[in-house]
């Protein structure tokens, strides 16, 4: 599939700002399964120094810095993005026990597990407590696969959690989450992670888009898509296997990713520092475009 990705995000703030500095991650990554044909960066007021570098994590990273005075700030990201269907791990690849997964990742000298061992530890966002642990346990009875017993952790927070957007905020523990049993995409990714590294195993946030389909014989709406979150744990010696636990699926063509790390605040999209401004009001937008859509007809 091939996608125009659209991301527009503007602040406006209650007195002027004299001076900021951001960074943004709105620049997809480059993966073996995701391919990145360009993109176009427009930002009002038009910065005085930007530049491009990758984070910790290998995601993209676009710094700016606004030095005239000014009371909004917006922010057009337009990225042509293909995503091609091999990642690789299916529903039903074959996996290791996932004791036998663990032991591996706490044990094995290969340098590509060595460096997984980072997603196994606590975050700001998410961190290993009791009760995490146990509502993982049913999931992942002695011998099981790994990924079969992630696949049914997965499909429990699917049917036993409730999709509410007005429920939590960034700053809603992850405690009250479980507690209420709702939250959204970013909620469902953290308690997924919670639980994995609960058991000792190493597992990531993912940030990206999900095109949504509208209802047979109706149009697709523009601005129907928003930004999105999943997880992918690491099998050793394998590679990593992605879960969306808001959708109960692993993802494939219509998942875009855009940035991973340990938890939202290692991905979030826009962040910086401003000399004054006052208080402020934001507005995102995000539309995922199939690229057929935008051909003219002939």
């Amino acid at each position: 599939m091939r996608y125009i990705v659209t991301h527009r995000t503007l602040y406006r703030y209650s007195s002027g700002v004299a001076l900021c500095h951001n960074e943004a991650r709105l620049l997809p990554r480059r993966t073996a399964w995701q391919r990145c044909q360009g993109s176009r960066v427009a930002i009002e007021p038009r910065p005085s120094l930007s530049a491009e570098r990758e984070d910790f994590f290998g995601n993209r990273v676009l710094y700016f810095a606004v030095q005239d005075i000014h009371r909004c700030l917006e922010v057009n990201v337009a990225t042509e993005v293909q995503v091609l269907d091999n990642r690789p791990f299916e529903p039903s690849s074959p996996s290791l026990p996932w004791e036998r997964a663990l032991r591996l990742l706490r044990e094995s000298p290969d340098p590509e597990v060595i460096e997984a061992r980072l997603f196994a530890l606590d975050s700001p966002f998410v961190r290993a407590l009791p009760e995490f642990r146990a509502y993982a346990a049913p999931s992942f009875a002695p011998g099981r696969p790994l990924l079969e017993a992630v696949a049914e952790l997965n499909r429990r927070i699917y049917k036993e959690f409730i999709y509410d957007p007005h429920f939590t905020t960034v700053a809603t523990p992850l405690k009250e989450v479980l507690k209420e049993r709702r939250g959204v995409c970013q909620d469902f990714a953290h308690l997924a992670l919670a639980c994995l590294r609960g058991l000792g195993l190493a597992a990531r946030y993912v940030s990206g888009y999900l095109e949504t389909l509208p209802p047979p014989g109706q149009p697709r709406l523009i601005g129907a898509d928003a930004s999105h979150a999943w997880l992918a744990v690491y099998l050793p010696g394998e590679g990593w296997a992605e879960f969306d636990p808001t959708n109960d699926c692993m993802p494939r063509e219509q998942h875009i990713t855009l940035a991973w790390g340990r938890d939202y605040g290692d991905v979030a999209p826009l962040i910086g520092v401003m000399t004054g401004g006052g208080s402020h009001t934001l507005e995102v937008s995000v539309d995922v475009a199939p690229q057929h859509e935008l051909e003219p007809e002939r």
